[in-house]
């Protein structure tokens, strides 16, 4: 009579929440946000985690957040705009000149928006067919775009600043609604509308699919070309409110500001986990990359103040800073993808 001798294996041990939520980027970031607010708040004192401090940084960050959304669009598509920061300053020019030396006049308010949002819009189809009919790699074509509309700007301006605004306008930029500061709310609206779009609509599951493999999209039946077109207004659209944003906030336009931000915004999204390859990018990543930014950003600018830090703090030390910040979030991504 046979017996049978099989060995019972042991059980796989089960994951803990714990192990999970470590290989979540999303999860890795918001403890890189808190570690931040906790360093900068330790360094600076009462100053950092003040109210006057908290209520200056939500008027700073919303239009570095809109830029990042314009960026995060693109590059979940598989390609990149660089063109946003020319988009925005030739949207705010053409509202600047609706509105300039107005300031008493309110009418002229909803004409100038509309316009700066059709600009976008027109900037945007250039882009799309750029990219999507006359297959331009995205990166050259948006390179082209971006000195074309810096150049048409300067054309316009002749490099001055158009300035002069209705104080109802610059609301935008530098009031409250019941206490929270419009330009806040006017981010996280567009964030609210681009995470409906990519996570409860088809066209959202349509760009990450042409984003994720762009092959297989044209084999699924997708129009790749008419999808690129959708994207890169999409991108306009929301540099183009950037644009609106800074105008309002500064009571000025001009065809060179902003430049800076569009390194900020590429930062901000690779931060955030969006994959430069395409197909992969949340809103919610976005958000706490531009915080963790903030933070550092006003931290610093605090420390200049401090009396030994004070002489070794510049804006040579926040780029220096954010750029390893930007390493060290890469390379725990890279560290954790490994061992799964």
């Amino acid at each position: 009579m046979l017996t049978s001798h099989a060995k019972t294996l042991p059980a796989k041990p089960s994951r803990t929440t714990l192990a999970v939520l470590a290989e979540s980027s999303l999860f890795r970031l918001l403890v890189v946000t808190l570690a931040l607010l906790v360093l900068m708040g330790s360094l600076n004192g009462s100053r950092f985690l003040s109210y006057r401090n908290f209520a200056s940084m939500c008027f700073q960050f919303p239009e570095l957040g809109v830029f990042s959304l314009a960026i995060m669009v693109s590059l979940i598509t598989g390609g990149i705009d660089l063109s946003i920061i020319s988009i925005a300053n030739l949207a705010g020019l053409a509202a600047g000149l609706v509105l300039a030396h107005s300031s008493a006049n309110s009418t002229r308010i909803l004409p100038a928006i509309l316009l700066a949002l059709v600009v976008s819009i027109l900037c945007g189809l250039l882009n799309g067919w750029l990219i999507g009919y006359l297959r331009i790699t995205p990166i050259l074509a948006t390179l082209g775009t971006m000195q074309l509309l810096m150049g048409i700007a300067f054309a316009l301006t002749k490099g001055h600043a158009v300035a002069g605004y209705p104080d109802a306008f610059q609301t935008l930029g530098n009031g409250t609604l019941f206490h929270v500061p419009v330009p806040l709310v006017l981010f996280l609206l567009c964030a609210l509308a681009l995470q409906i779009l990519l996570s409860r609509t088809t066209l959202g599951i349509r760009l990450c699919m042409m984003g994720t493999n762009p092959t297989a999209a044209v084999f699924a039946g997708l129009h790749v070309p008419r999808l690129q077109v959708k994207t890169y207004v999409l991108s306009a659209l929301l540099a183009g409110i950037a644009g609106l944003i800074v105008i309002a906030r500064t009571n000025s336009a001009k065809a060179d500001y902003g430049t800076s931000y569009l390194l900020q915004a590429v930062l901000v999204a690779i931060l955030a986990g969006v994959d430069p390859r395409g197909g992969f990018g949340t809103v919610w990543g976005i958000l706490l990359a531009v915080l963790s930014l903030q933070f550092l950003s006003s931290g610093l600018n605090l420390l200049q103040f401090h009396e030994f830090a004070g002489p070794y703090i510049n804006n040579f030390t926040k780029e220096f800073t954010w750029g390893a910040l930007l390493l060290l979030v890469m390379a725990l991504h890279r560290r954790i993808g490994r061992r799964r």
